[in-house]
């Protein structure tokens, strides 16, 4: 079946390789719309969307903007405009995925766009910029971003096969017949959070879910990970949560890699899901330096090195109590429907008998300062086992599964 793509563009500078885009999709058998978001430049192609109907669905007019013309203060409308011109089109089924170039600036723009868009619906972002750190434009989206080596101006030899792969690639996952909706069975999508600390317990969490019918999307409790499983909450594509890793609250205190963000362990309560929470790989931190060097406000703590870029150092003391008193903080928002399981013999490999972090004076410090904050609204449960006991992470599977078929 033929397939629509979007290209997405400033077309006074990038209307020719957009128009070979465009030419390329349709060799392949599909069709394209342009949508123009340039702003002062003259356009030489056709476009199906022009830079003013853009800044018109976005509250502007390009009549206002070019009174007194700068990308600055343009973007906000163009942005606004392509955003609700590509989701409704995504919503009506009349678009099938979306192809957008830039450089710094137009990659900003567009990313905002794709950003916005649906999981799952195809997003290929030919950057300039793509070579370099792209979490700014990536964040917690699937948008895959292909570095264009030269800079997005003319069309020669080489810039033409770079442009026919960009086609080719959204035009290949437009093609794809495997559909990402939200589901219709009677048991919930379930969000799990892991760590590399916790992937044997994950692990068994996956087969006992399985066992019982549910299907599972785990994130990698590391950031963006995290974030990435509420926004899916917010969609309402997961109903049920086990949220087993949160090194992402202790980096988050201590702004270090894994920091998950203010709203991190606040959604599912927020919306009334479904949760059983764990204080996996909370106990540690982890944080990048130049390969094997230790911080020197560490070098007095244990340490492990998780790779040779990650330091992990042992929270003690007041550092301990500093992250249980930001989770039982975050939980606030869980007015019930949620299990806290406290594993008492360790939260994580690290933390586990005979691991490389164990600190049991730590640990107590860590367990009583949970135990008297947290919420009453959530029910506590102990055990003493740690976090990748096989019954400990079977118990939190079932108990999950209560929850949820007893909601």
């Amino acid at each position: 079946m033929s397939k629509v793509i979007a290209i997405l563009a400033t077309m006074d500078t990038k209307g020719a390789e957009s128009d070979f885009i465009r030419n390329q999709i349709e060799i392949l058998g599909g069709k394209a719309i342009l949508i123009d978001v340039g702003v002062v430049g003259k356009v030489k192609v056709s476009v199906d969307i022009s830079n003013d109907e853009v800044a018109r669905a976005g509250g502007g007019s390009m009549e206002d903007i070019l009174k007194n013309p700068t990308r600055q203060d343009a973007t906000p409308f163009l942005v606004a405009g392509a955003k609700k011109i590509l989701n409704e089109k995504v919503v009506e089924g009349k678009v099938d995925g979306m192809i957008a170039l830039g450089g710094s600036q137009g990659t900003t723009l567009c990313a905002q766009v794709m950003q916005f868009l649906p999981y799952g619906f195809p997003k290929v972002m030919l950057s300039t910029v793509a070579s370099g750190d792209t979490s700014l434009f990536v964040d917690i989206k699937d948008i895959t971003m292909m570095f264009s080596v030269s800079d997005i101006l003319g069309l020669n030899q080489f810039s033409r096969k770079i442009l026919a792969n960009v086609a080719g690639a959204a035009y290949g996952m437009a093609q794809a017949g495997v559909n990402f909706e939200k589901s219709q069975s009677d048991k919930p999508l379930i969000g799990m959070s892991n760590l590399g600390v916790l992937t044997k317990g994950c692990m068994i969490a996956l087969d006992r879910f399985a066992e019982r019918g549910y299907e599972v999307v785990v994130f990698h409790a590391i950031g963006a990970g995290g974030r990435a499983m509420e926004q899916m909450m917010k969609e309402g594509l997961i109903g049920g949560v086990f949220d087993y890793a949160m090194g992402e609250i202790a980096d988050e205190v201590f702004g270090v890699l894994r920091a998950g963000g203010t709203e991190r362990l606040t959604v599912a309560g927020k919306l009334g899901l479904p949760q059983v929470l764990c204080p996996g790989g909370a106990e540690h931190l982890g944080i990048l330096v130049p390969p094997n060097e230790v911080p020197e406000e560490w070098k007095d703590h244990e340490y492990v090195f998780h790779s040779p870029v990650v330091f992990v150092p042992r929270l003690v003391g007041d550092e301990i109590l500093r992250v249980a008193k930001d989770i039982t903080s975050r939980l606030k928002h869980t007015k019930g429907n949620a299990v806290f399981m406290l594993p008492t013999d360790g939260t994580g490999t690290y933390a586990r008998p005979g691991g490389l972090l164990r600190d049991m004076e730590s640990d107590s410090l860590f367990f009583d300062a949970l135990r008297d904050g947290l919420p009453d609204t959530i029910e506590l449960v102990e055990r003493h086992a740690h976090a990748e006991d096989p019954e400990f992470v079977n118990e939190c599977v079932d108990r999950l599964i209560e929850l949820i078929e007893d909601s």
